[in-house]
């Protein structure tokens, strides 16, 4: 069995009860010829040994998950994640990918203050930006739903994101489009616009919304194709806007993570042909 579209890419997370080897593995049944890697997982293998096997299988790094959280007031946390920041940054290096991806964080305890959280994520970016060019790696700011404003991430649009990434040159901070995040919102083809215009898309990924959320929110990315998203005209919209690099599944989900990795990934492939070839 082989991938139809060689541009696809799975995201570690879609199958995290797979091993790193066990991962290979399974991809190189199914043909897959990139992944989107997790920094627990990899760190956990050890980041050398895995960026080795990836290596040895043939598999390209398409992203490394995740960098960001830079919205603490205190100057020891802010300290903390910065730095941080910057062991993922060498992560991406060694790993061989030139994106990370960047879950910008949510609002302090007891914070109503969602401008300045926003504003600590571009200080935060203004030390970043430049140790991450300097090892070739690119800063993709990922918007997240609104839902997720709150605890993980205050930038929730396009537009949010690309106010902050336009204080950068495009070579250092570009945007993550992420279907699941962004599908409802009536203005993102315009964003996708202004992100192409500048050259900023640095990552796409598909996952699909489905309802009843799940408990907990966080867990509910659907199997593509069982939800309310076009995937196809997604695609469409980035391609157009000329981003032409890997498309990764990122799926959270209780339901895919309880199966069997390997039939997960042959389906993710089949539904990836399906829906958003």
């Amino acid at each position: 069995m082989s991938a139809a579209d060689p541009r696809f890419s799975l995201n570690q997370m879609t199958v995290k009860q797979l091993a790193l080897p066990e991962l290979v593995a399974a991809c190189a049944e199914s043909g897959v010829q990139s992944v989107g890697t997790w920094r627990e997982p990899v760190q956990a293998y050890g980041v050398e040994a895995a960026a080795a096997l990836f290596k040895d299988a043939g598999l390209t790094v398409s992203t490394h998950c995740r960098g960001g959280f830079l919205t603490a007031v205190e100057p020891a946390a802010r300290k903390a994640a910065v730095e941080d920041n910057k062991r993922a940054v060498d992560e991406a290096a060694i790993l061989g990918t030139d994106v990370l991806v960047l879950v910008s964080g949510g609002l302090p305890a007891g914070s109503h203050d969602l401008a300045g959280a926003r504003e600590r994520i571009a200080d935060g970016l203004g030390e970043l930006a430049p140790y991450a060019a300097a090892h070739g790696v690119r800063l993709a700011i990922e918007p997240l739903h609104p839902m997720f404003a709150s605890d993980r991430c205050v930038v929730s649009t396009l537009g949010q994101a690309l106010d902050l990434a336009e204080r950068f040159p495009a070579h250092q901070v570009g945007v993550c489009v992420d279907t699941y995040h962004i599908w409802w919102d009536d203005r993102a083809p315009a964003q996708l616009a202004r992100a192409g215009a500048q050259g900023r898309i640095a990552a796409f990924q598909l996952a699909d919304w489905t309802t009843p959320l799940p408990a907990g929110v966080l867990n509910g990315r659907g199997q593509l194709g069982d939800g309310s998203v076009d995937l196809r005209h997604w695609r469409a919209l980035v391609e157009a806007q000329g981003y032409s690099g890997p498309i990764e599944v990122e799926l959270f989900n209780d339901g895919l993570w309880a199966r069997d990795g390997r039939e997960v990934l042959a389906e993710t492939v089949a539904r990836f042909t399906e829906h958003a070839c």
